[in-house]
């Protein structure tokens, strides 16, 4: 079996052929399962997660009870049980591809290989079908730990196609990032660096010095060395400029 919870919860059997998953709970408990990628999860953990801020009198019998549910939908072997919890014994999920893809491409980029970087991270950012864990009634936690996943994958992926000469293709999309995330100084400079590497300059220049407001207006600070080292850069005569630095990459997400 595999499973998808990048988005709404899904099944399919090995050949692709999809399994319905009825029911809100049931696809709660499939999700809060398919995370944990085949870790036991303790029962009351499943209770207070599938039901949120109102679990049943019984809690433990309408558990077990939506627990028999799960395996006559997807097979009873595909869900174990023990004195520690509840697993799927196949936890094949779209969350590892994801993982994986975004790690090969990581690697690539690091050893300058942009092309499979880009297709790498490209083919990563495609499993996602909607929000993270979407049928899950309470997603902060773990969904916003792998929404951080897939925009990190997102500015690698832009960093490979700037590498790729995309640069005029990359500044729409970097527009309406940087309109998102005003403070993000990884996600200003490559704006930054797709705006000069277009030819756009005057234009580059302008967004440094709305990036350099923000970041002063709204956290009482100047802009990071990687910002100001590409400033500087801008500012410099056409025949001494180096080539824009690689934004700092953060430390991958776990």
């Amino acid at each position: 079996m595999h499973y998808g919870i990048l988005g709404t919860t899904t099944a399919h059997h090995d050949d692709g052929t999809a399994v319905p998953v009825g029911g809100a709970r049931l696809r709660a408990l499939l999700t809060a399962l398919a995370l944990r990628q085949g870790r036991p999860v303790p029962a009351d953990l499943l209770v207070d997660e599938v039901w949120d801020t109102g679990p049943p009198q019984d809690s433990s019998a309408a558990l077990q009870t939506l627990v028999g549910r799960l395996r006559r939908t997807i097979g009873r072997d595909e869900v174990g049980s023990g004195p520690a919890g509840y697993w799927l014994t196949g936890p094949a999920t779209d969350v590892a591809d994801f993982q994986r893809l975004t790690g090969e491409g990581r690697r690539a980029l690091d050893a300058g290989d942009h092309a499979l970087a880009a297709e790498r991270l490209r083919a990563a950012l495609a499993l996602w079908r909607g929000p993270a864990l979407a049928d899950l009634p309470d997603r902060t936690g773990p969904a916003t730990r792998l929404e951080a996943q897939r925009e990190e994958a997102r500015r690698h992926r832009i960093t490979a196609d700037l590498g790729l000469g995309r640069a005029a293709e990359l500044v729409a999309e970097l527009a309406e990032l940087c309109e998102r995330h005003p403070l993000d100084e990884p996600l200003q400079l490559l704006m930054i660096r797709a705006l000069h590497e277009s030819g756009r300059t005057a234009e580059a220049l302008r967004h440094y010095e709305r990036a350099r407001r923000a970041l002063a207006e709204e956290l009482g600070v100047d802009p990071g060395r990687g910002l100001r080292s590409l400033h500087a850069e801008l500012l410099a005569p056409a025949d001494r400029r180096a080539p824009a630095p690689q934004p700092a990459r953060s430390a991958p997400l776990g």
